[in-house]
């Protein structure tokens, strides 16, 4: 039994350092080594596969050396994060991709595109029509970079430079991420916490709220001076923005706390958010004048045309297409919403777990359990499974060892559901055999550096999980006092950077939130929640949504494999700043606003 030490080196500030020895070797390798590629052009930060290799490299000599895990435990515990990252991330992103992909095989994508143009002609409303309300019901189908990945093609593929892409959809893609893929992190955090979980839904969502009114101004502000506008320019479009933020922001308070549509928040706010602001932009307000991307105002000037184009001139904007050829195009996203929505209902869940219970088996793998029924089996994993003990102060005295169980759910996988609806795209679009064939190859060849970080980087979040480094790191948090509430915001995304994931950071760190909240006399209600809350903000830094928006945004593998260094450094501040947003919002409702924390039923 592998019991988790939290001072190997006989001093807290010495061991916090040593913990992070992995993340700064990450971080280092992906943004800060200056280096000269085979041309002589100089870069900072690595290819992504090697940045995520030194990544790993170091964790396995931190957790072994110094931490004194046992070697074979912690190849076993990169070896789960890596299994369980390609289940629970790449296939999705995998299926997603190849759904997109057809889209655009088929000439289909084009219409899509003309429609979004067609309800704005002005970019800086595109990147809020599609970058935060569209992928926002995105995330809450699937979550877990989808959104990143096919609201920044469709950016792409409107005209937006790849790098604008990947930075706008990261920086949209907080707000929702609570309630990703049917609501799994607020599921998750009840689950690990022991709190009530409407209750802790109806606390983030008198958190972000704020953040999602919030959000579209600070996509259009970024935007606008990504493209060297003015910050006159940037406050232009207040109206829409507002809107599309406003109703976004009302649905979620409400639908995140009731019982019957909590986990469904991001789907009805994103669907309520963008229907309001077409209405709005279509019949209420516009723009006075159209904002342009810096390459189209270049060629309008050259051509000696005006910039300053109003936007009642739709020269050149015609659409072109009925409305059925316009549904038809529609009609692979429609799918897929449907069918997230569908493998995102627990009794379907329970349905695809049991479709085949009759057939079972029982026999081993590396000496270690694998059995279980054909819809689900289950791997326990060899040196790992019930043979890590976390201590007090992260875990209760009698704390239960840490399971380490695989479970193959292959059939009630969110990714499979992404995959149905690909195929069913597919079938809807009318795909030749050649193109079925140049869509899958496509999006293989896109998406083999992406997979390989991401699975890397995964298997170094359990590694540090099992270590019990990440619980190191958590503990620094704790010495906070009466501004633990600002800095359990931080603990939440720094959760979300080791994981990539806000569900698997409310695993990771809920129950030691809650320990503290406890010891410090705080609301556990509010604590807990906050971790989800401020998780959102870890979401745009951490390396696989960035490799997901790489793969998604860049058709040069070249760029791609350098995009990761300058976009982690574009939006590291935004997550730091996001993040300060979150704890100060916590800290307000914790001592000012005490009246903000719902009350959860009794007995629970």
């Amino acid at each position: 039994m592998y019991q988790q030490i939290y001072d190997p080196m006989g001093n807290a500030f010495l061991s916090t350092i040593v913990a992070a020895i992995p993340i700064l070797v990450l971080l280092y390798f992906i943004a800060l080594h200056r280096h000269r590629d085979s041309r002589g052009n100089v870069h900072f930060g690595i290819s992504a596969p090697c940045a995520a290799f030194f990544g790993v490299i170091a964790a396995f000599l931190v957790s072994c050396l110094v931490f004194r895990m046992p070697v074979v435990s912690a190849v076993s515990a990169f070896a789960f994060g890596v299994l369980s990252g390609f289940l629970g991330i790449i296939w999705i992103v995998l299926a997603a991709m190849f759904l997109y992909t057809m889209s655009v095989v088929t000439g289909k994508f084009e219409i899509v595109k003309e429609s979004i143009i067609h309800i704005s002609f002005d970019r800086r409303l595109q990147c809020v029509l599609i970058a935060f309300s569209f992928g926002a019901i995105i995330e809450g189908t699937s979550g877990f970079g989808t959104p990143v990945a096919i609201a920044g093609a469709v950016m792409v593929g409107l005209g937006f430079k790849p790098f604008q892409s990947a930075v706008l959809n990261l920086l949209a893609n907080t707000a929702p991420v609570a309630w990703g893929a049917i609501g799994t992190p607020i599921v998750t955090l009840a689950a690990v916490s022991g709190l009530d979980q409407v209750t802790l839904s109806a606390m983030v969502g008198r958190q972000l709220p704020f953040v999602s009114i919030l959000v579209p101004f600070w996509l259009v502000a970024t935007f606008v001076k990504m493209e060297s506008g003015t910050w006159k320019e940037a406050f232009e479009v207040w109206p829409a923005a507002l809107c599309a933020g406003a109703t976004f922001a009302i649905m979620q308070f409400l639908a995140s706390g009731t019982s019957e549509f909590h986990l469904l928040t991001d789907v009805i706010s994103g669907v309520f958010s963008v229907v309001c602001t077409a209405l709005f932009l279509r019949f209420i307000w516009h723009p006075k004048t159209r904002f342009l991307l810096k390459s189209e105002r270049a060629a309008l000037a050259k051509a000696g045309k005006s910039t300053a184009t109003p936007t009642t001139d739709n020269t050149g904007w015609k659409y072109s297409y009925t409305i059925g050829e316009t549904i038809h195009a529609w009609l692979p996203w429609v799918i897929l919403i449907a069918c997230c929505a569908l493998w995102g209902m627990p009794e379907f869940k329970k349905y695809l777990n049991n479709l085949f219970s009759g057939i079972t088996f029982a026999t081993t793998l590396f000496g270690s359990s694998f059995a279980g029924t054909l819809s689900l089996p289950v791997w326990d994993m060899p040196s790992l499974h019930n043979l890590v003990q976390r201590m007090p102060p992260v875990a209760p005295v009698d704390a239960q060892p840490e399971a380490a169980k695989f479970v193959i759910n292959w059939l009630s996988a969110a990714g499979t559901g992404v995959f149905v609806a690909a195929l069913l795209s597919g079938l809807v679009l009318r795909l030749s055999a050649a193109q079925w064939q140049e869509s899958l190859v496509q999006t293989l060849r896109r998406m083999k550096i992406p997979v390989l970080v991401i699975g890397q980087v995964v298997g170094l979040g359990f590694l540090t999980r099992y270590a019990g480094t990440d619980a190191v790191l958590g503990l620094a948090f704790t010495g906070a006092g009466v501004m633990y509430p600002f800095f359990a915001a931080y603990l939440g995304a720094l959760g979300v950077f080791l994981t990539g994931s806000d569900t698997a950071s409310n695993a990771l760190f809920g129950s030691l939130q809650r320990i503290t909240a406890q010891q410090l006399n705080l609301n556990p209600i509010l604590i807990v929640a906050t971790n989800s809350s401020g998780g959102v903000m870890g979401k745009m830094i951490d390396a696989q949504s960035i490799m997901v928006a790489c793969a998604a945004c860049y058709d040069d593998p070249k760029e791609r494999t350098y995009a990761l260094g300058p976009i982690f450094r574009t939006v590291f501040w935004h997550s730091i700043a996001g993040a300060a947003l979150i704890g100060v919002i916590a800290l307000l409702q914790a001592y000012v606003f005490p009246g903000m924390i719902p009350v959860a039923p009794p007995g629970k």
